[in-house]
């Protein structure tokens, strides 16, 4: 499938389609069971152009299982829900079975900056308690298939295949004119959001979310700064994610013509930033 409005943003990657399937596409990138990574690397490949699986064996981290539906990952975290609430927060280093748990990482050779954070905190919820309502907040979820892939969208098999959602890369100017784009058609002010998540839940559960509402959003991503952290390597440091519900991205699609988007306003924002 070839995107219009791709074309009209001059989108410098694919766009990304995630697919819940039973078959593992052949040549597809993948993690190794229990190799600790990040989906978002996963996802900059498909970009790129190289599909990408997972199964329930090889998310690269629990938030990553979770973001990609595959149950709640989080009870698999070292010492547990609670461990990982604190990880989030304020750290468990004044937890004596964390603090054990922690040291007994490092001294097994876990990265440093892993433990640094397990045992004082990532420091994203200012509490364990707001860390524990985070999580059940998330509409964690099963997925129907053994595998969630993501692929190119131009790759996708329209006659077998059927994205969820698709995610867009974008920089600032191309997210300005999405996020107009995704309220062109629609009342209200708010037919974009940016919920707080790690960018694979955004792109992952939180749009699974959206894609079965009557009226779908799009959902902005990759505020997640650990995740770009990750991803400063992969040309994306001045990117966010744009990640739209199937259905919702069909409406877009045809609405392309006719809009700002052929506008000279919108060929005037192109042209400034051809010239950075």
């Amino acid at each position: 499938m070839e995107s219009a409005i791709a074309k009209a943003l001059k989108l410098e990657t694919e766009p990304v389609a995630l697919i819940f399937s039973d078959e593992r596409p052949e040549g597809a990138a993948q993690f190794k069971p229990g190799a600790p990574s990040c989906v978002m690397f996963m996802f900059a490949s498909a970009a790129r152009g190289k599909a990408a699986v997972f199964d329930r064996e090889s998310y690269a981290c629990p938030g990553g299982g979770i973001g990609l539906g595959f149950g709640n990952a989080y009870v698999k975290f070292p010492g547990g829900l609670p461990s990982f609430c604190q990880f989030l927060s304020t750290g468990n280093e004044n937890d004596p079975a964390g603090k054990v748990i922690g040291e007994g990482m490092r001294a097994a050779g876990a990265p440093a900056i892993f433990v640094d954070h397990f045992l004082h905190g990532e420091r994203y919820k200012q509490t364990p308690d707001l860390a524990e309502q985070f999580v059940k907040t998330l509409p964690i979820a099963e997925v129907p298939t053994q595998y969630v892939v993501m692929k190119p969208l131009s790759h996708l098999d329209s006659d077998k295949e059927e994205p969820v959602s698709v995610t867009f890369l974008v920089n600032p100017d191309q997210l300005s004119a999405l996020a107009i784009f995704a309220n062109y058609d629609r009342p209200g002010l708010e037919n974009a959001a940016v919920p707080y998540a790690a960018a694979c839940q955004v792109m992952g559960i939180l749009s699974y979310k959206e894609a079965q509402s009557e009226n779908p959003r799009c959902l902005i991503g990759l505020t997640d700064i650990s995740a770009r952290t990750y991803l400063r390597g992969q040309g994306c440091a001045d990117k966010l994610t744009f990640t739209v519900p199937f259905r919702r991205l069909l409406q877009m699609e045809s609405n392309v013509e006719g809009s700002f988007l052929q506008g000279n306003t919108w060929a005037g924002v192109l042209e400034r930033g051809e010239g950075f």
